[in-house]
């Protein structure tokens, strides 16, 4: 990691600002030990970004967060003047590697967090100001329509928002003389939806969480929600999952989370289930009316009920039961 940064702040730095090299020590002490020789030999005040910080886990992040607290104390002269931790969740939300709870149940680990700011979602304004760039740039429109229908289906989530554009005008609609439909707007959220990337992809993974099933699973059966912690709920908000519906009560985020989320969480039934064999079918691919017939009397046979029926027919009974 120390010697990415460096390889980072030697490419992206002037020469003037190159740190020099990073001193030695003991495994657990590198981090913090750079961070203060690189802020004593800057020339301006050092401040760093830590983005993904949460793809750190367990007995990493803990002395990680620990070398930053260590560091706290010795701003501004002999450590950055300042830190932006980066990820999906807030610090209080990071797991604590020694036993006990997997929640720390506080602010801060260390009580150094200023504050935590989320990237909020963008209004249909400001979707329209962003597309209404790329029409600048190329002359390429997007019908109000099609904007409309953009933030409906994304409810302004940004990375939503340009994932969706650039789907559009990059793949489906290459051409900037043809303008862009509410049409095309959908087929891109299908392509989306279908090739998981990378933020779907991430969003799955959240989805294995317990604390976050334990909120999902009940707002996709229509189910109240029981027994859960305003942590988990907040939680769950931050990550951009869910929303407060403006008429009451929490819902998924937006109509391509919607459709994303009872996938993600069906994958592994779905893959469960038996082949079943399309009987019905003739050797050409055809529908056989009799032979669907013959098999939907065969499953009727065996699952149908009336109403006064306590127990499904027998597999054996004639068809004139």
């Amino acid at each position: 990691m120390l010697s990415d940064w460096r390889d980072a702040a030697t490419w992206q730095l002037p020469p003037d600002l190159h740190p020099a090299p990073w001193p030695d020590d003991v495994p657990g002490s590198r981090l913090g030990t750079t961070l203060r020789a690189w802020a004593a030999s800057s020339p301006r005040p050092l401040v760093v970004f830590l983005d993904e910080i949460d793809a750190l886990r367990d007995e990493a992040l803990i002395s990680v967060l620990r070398q930053l607290r260590s560091g706290y104390s010795r701003r501004p002269r002999a450590f950055p003047w300042s830190l932006a931790l980066i990820g999906l969740r807030d610090v209080r939300d990071y797991k604590v590697a020694s036993g006990g709870s997997d929640r720390l149940y506080t602010a801060s680990p260390f009580n150094i967090k200023a504050e935590s700011l989320t990237l909020r979602n963008f209004t249909a304004e400001e979707v329209a100001a962003l597309y209404q760039q790329h029409t600048d740039e190329t002359g390429q429109v997007f019908t109000p329509d099609a904007t409309a229908r953009a933030f409906h289906l994304t409810q302004g989530q940004p990375w939503l928002v340009n994932a969706l554009a650039r789907q559009i005008t990059e793949v489906l609609v290459p051409d900037p003389a043809a303008p862009i439909t509410p049409a095309h707007v959908d087929q891109a959220k299908e392509l989306l939806i279908q090739r998981q990337d990378t933020h779907l992809d991430s969003l799955a993974e959240r989805l294995r969480e317990p604390r976050v099933r334990h909120i999902i699973e009940p707002i996709l059966a229509g189910l109240t929600l029981e027994n859960v912690a305003p942590d988990d709920i907040r939680f769950v908000q931050d990550l951009g999952l869910c929303r407060m519906d403006p008429a009451g009560g929490l819902v998924v985020a937006n109509p391509i989370y919607q459709e994303v989320i009872p996938r993600v969480l069906a994958n592994a039934p779905q893959a469960s289930l038996p082949i079943i064999a399309p009987t019905w079918l003739a050797p050409d691919g055809k529908l056989d009316p009799a032979k669907l017939l013959e098999a939907f009397l065969a499953f009727w046979r065996q699952h149908g009920a009336t109403p006064a029926q306590e127990h499904p027919l027998p597999r054996d009974c004639p068809t004139w039961c």
